[in-house]
């Protein structure tokens, strides 16, 4: 009896250790490689070529940088000019 309650709880503990062995998160954010543009130049030409190595998640955060960078923070009105242009 004993020994199936220690078998048991060592089989959870090498399950929980194997999980916590997962892919880590990217340590890069959107406001980083938006910062950095050497940085994100590098990373989208890997995510043409090596997309599945490098990961989804990664590869969403470069494609969300540059769309960031090209739109920048989307804050700056319209200012239509005082006279209509003239065709």
């Amino acid at each position: 009896m004993c020994f199936r309650w220690i078998a048991a709880v060592g089989a959870v503990s090498a399950a929980l250790l194997l999980s916590a062995c997962g892919k880590s998160q990217p340590t890069e954010t959107v406001e980083s490689l938006a910062n950095d543009p050497d940085r994100l130049k590098q990373l989208r030409e890997q995510c043409k070529t090596e997309r599945a190595k490098l990961g989804e998640e990664l590869c969403d955060r470069v494609a969300d940088a540059t769309q960031r960078r090209f739109f920048g923070s989307g804050k700056v009105p319209y200012n239509p000019p005082k006279e209509s242009p003239k065709f």
